[in-house]
């Protein structure tokens, strides 16, 4: 039978006392204390990986993984936040709130619940979309002898990511930006510049040559915590695209097939497939959600991607482009950085109460919407 839809109730979480206040974390590490906090008050087991960069006050990075319920439950929930390190302070709040909204209600006996903490930590820290070698970890996620192709990358390459941020160069840069944008238009822009591309390192949204940490960690967490199960859900949190504050449930599934009717079913019409051409974000080359029915053979998967909307795709743009001059060719750490970093986690994460409320709404309805269908008999 069908689900509800995003926003019904859900029949066995209860209610629990609301974490207050709504807000997201100012940095990675107190972001991580409150998520180790509240998973081990939730009676979660923890474990952690350890990766060997610091973050710009020397503080430890880690991928650090929750785990709540009976682990060998035959059905499983994959909860993952900061893949874009940047877009993890919303994650990170949308799963450690959850947490501590239901510490005292465990999951049901045959579901386990398994929540990725940072997996890109080193972004999360730095105030960064990309990893410590300037990698998308979701376009890094692809068969590194066969890399894809982006010839349209290659005509805008120069104007993304000019060598200064100020004086003529910029100005040819933006100049060239904009003739194009004109010219082509956003959307055939838009997708040239973030379906990911293989060549230029110090650009933007660069998949890499070679797994990265984070990857094989990914990884290492899901055969580990999810392999052998019956039935798996996975939700990857993201923001930056689309309208303020709303969601849109990407998946690169199509229509037609067991997965993609599966995810319209349990979340209604709020599920977009990227892949048809339907969705906010480009179809992607790289995603790590693609590789799940490699990493879980004979398992039953059904993810998305949430992607909640922030402000509009030219001015996150803009917020990409300074970051990457910043620690390509500029200081990190130098007297440029503050307003650059302001303006990039303004684009991904916004200093706005209300915004912050509606994401947490948001994530609750769709994790209490996927328990529900794991635990509604099939047939």
């Amino acid at each position: 039978p069908a689900h509800p839809a995003v926003g019904a109730g859900t029949s066995w979480i209860g209610s629990g006392p609301m974490s207050e206040p709504i807000t997201m974390a100012p940095d990675y590490a107190t972001a991580r204390r409150r998520f180790i906090d509240a998973a081990t008050a939730a009676g979660a087991s923890l474990h952690h990986h350890p990766l060997p960069d610091r973050g710009p006050a020397g503080e430890d990075l880690v991928i650090d993984v929750a785990v709540l319920g009976a682990p060998d439950a035959p059905t499983a929930v994959l909860v993952v936040s900061g893949t874009h390190g940047v877009e993890g302070f919303a994650g990170s709040l949308c799963q450690s709130a959850w947490l501590e909204d239901h510490a005292v209600t465990l999951p049901p006996a045959d579901v386990a619940m398994v929540f990725v903490h940072a997996i890109n930590p080193y972004g999360f820290a730095w105030v960064r979309r990309v990893n410590e070698g300037n990698v998308d970890l979701n376009r890094n996620f692809v068969d590194f002898d066969d890399l894809p192709e982006n010839e349209g990358y290659e005509e805008i390459a120069e104007a993304l990511a000019p060598a200064a941020w100020s004086g003529p160069e910029r100005e040819s840069a933006d100049a060239a930006l904009l003739d194009l944008l004109t010219t082509k238009g956003l959307g055939p822009v838009q997708e040239a510049i973030s379906a990911g591309q293989y060549r230029h390192p110090d650009g933007l949204f660069y998949g890499g040559t070679a797994p990265t940490r984070s990857h094989e960690v990914l990884h290492e967490i899901i055969t580990d915590h999810l392999g052998g199960k019956e039935r798996v859900a996975v939700l990857d949190l993201h923001t930056g695209l689309g309208p303020w504050a709303e969601v849109e449930l990407i998946t690169p599934e199509v229509p037609g097939t067991p997965a993609y009717d599966r995810a319209i079913s349990w979340w209604g019409g709020q599920v977009a497939s990227n892949t048809a051409g339907k969705s906010v974000s480009s179809p992607l080359s790289g995603e790590w959600l693609n590789r799940l029915d490699d990493w879980l053979d004979g398992v039953e998967v059904t993810q998305v991607a949430l992607e909640w909307g922030t402000v509009d795709a030219v001015t996150v743009l803009q917020a990409l482009r300074a970051d990457n001059w910043l620690h390509v060719h500029g200081d990190p750490t130098g007297p440029d950085a503050p307003a650059i970093k302001a303006e990039l986690r303004a684009a991904f994460a916004p200093d706005d109460p209300a915004w912050a409320a509606a994401v947490h709404q948001r994530f609750v309805e769709v994790l209490g919407n996927t328990l529900d269908a794991l635990t509604t008999p099939q047939g």
